[in-house]
């Protein structure tokens, strides 16, 4: 099942669900909003046979804690019974203050 992750409905997989509400609790530290309503995470999908892969982006390639939040999205992902996690980082398309969805955008006040 591949979620495209600005788009998810919650309650359609119990396991996207939890990661979900994980990603939630991942913040970065220089915009303090959790990734997931940030828009650093583009999609979400799960295989079959329980092979996860997370697409994430960082605001920008130069970001000082990408490192420190990649470790964290592989860590959020340990739920279930996964067989495998990846995490991929791209910059393709580049992430942009358009990403952020408007309820992200009515709690940071830009809106």
């Amino acid at each position: 099942m591949k979620t495209h992750a600005t788009t998810y409905e919650q309650g359609t997989d119990p396991i996207i669900d939890q990661i979900v509400n994980n990603l939630r609790h991942v913040y970065d530290p220089e915009i303090n909003i959790n990734i997931y309503d940030l828009g650093l995470i583009y999609d979400i999908d799960i295989t079959e046979d329980l092979n996860l892969t997370v697409t994430m982006t960082l605001t920008s390639a130069f970001c000082p804690v990408g490192d420190m939040l990649y470790q964290q999205v592989n860590e959020a992902c340990e739920v279930g019974s996964l067989n495998n996690i990846k995490v991929d980082m791209t910059f393709d398309p580049p992430w942009g203050p358009m990403m952020i969805p408007e309820h992200a955008k009515l709690e940071m006040g830009i809106l």
